[in-house]
This record gives structure tokens, C-alpha cells and sequence, in this order.
């Protein structure tokens, strides 16, 4: 799985964003986005379990984010409303094959990553 991420942008606070993640080779079965700030941790931001579709968000960003993905396509999104100066980082797509129901926000659990995009809200 090879995995390709666009969408990179600076907007205002309060402003919309949408970050895709193309990816080849099989589908993935679970699929995560993650962002990192300078000098923090990559944090785990939204995870979607591709066959049910289910969604998990982290609470920093829960009502605010939706995670989606197109098998058809071969892409996800991320659709970021309402942002802050602290949504500023480099946002990553991450992919698994095997499926996973918990964990899914821990960045070791994900094989496939892609080279990151960068988000600027001020």
C-alpha cells in the first residue's frame, strides 16, 4: 500500500480544510490520520475501519473533523471545519490491512504512512 496525501493549505481560524489520501495496492482496512506539531508528539486526530465504516475521533478535534473514504476512488478525506491556530501541523495518512477495534490512535499499529501535509491555521 502506497499512500499519497494532498489538500496541504494555510486558512484562517474559524476556516474549512480537506486533506485526501490516495493509496494503491489493496484496500486498507483501517485507515488513520494523525498530525504533528513541532516539538510534540504525533497524535492520532481520526481513524475510519473501512468494511463498517465506523469513525473514531479524538476529542481535540471530535465535531469539528469527519473522516471518510472511497473505495472506488482509492482515496480518504479529512474534512476539517471550525479550525484553530492549534489544528496547525503536518497531518498524516496512516494504513493498516488487518482490522483493529481499539488502539487505532496509536501510531505503531499502522504499517503504511504517507509523506505528510502541512496545515497552517492562524
Amino acid at each position: 500500500v502506497q499512500l499519497v496525501e494532498s489538500g496541504e493549505g494555510s486558512v484562517q481560524a474559524g476556516g474549512s480544510l480537506t486533506l485526501a489520501c490516495a493509496y494503491t495496492g489493496s484496500r486498507p482496512v483501517c485507515m488513520g490520520w494523525f498530525r504533528q506539531a513541532p516539538g510534540k508528539e504525533r497524535e492520532g486526530v481520526a481513524a475510519i475501519r473501512t468494511a463498517v465504516r465506523n469513525t473514531y475521533y479524538a476529542d481535540s478535534v471530535k465535531g469539528r473533523f469527519t473522516i471518510s473514504e472511497d473505495g472506488t476512488e482509492r482515496v480518504a478525506y479529512l474534512r476539517m471545519n471550525s479550525l484553530k491556530p492549534e489544528d496547525t501541523a503536518m497531518y498524516y495518512c496512516a494504513a493498516r490491512r488487518a482490522d483493529l477495534t481499539t488502539e487505532l490512535f496509536r501510531a505503531d499499529v499502522y504499517s503504511y504512512w504517507g509523506q505528510g501535509t502541512q496545515v497552517t491555521v492562524s
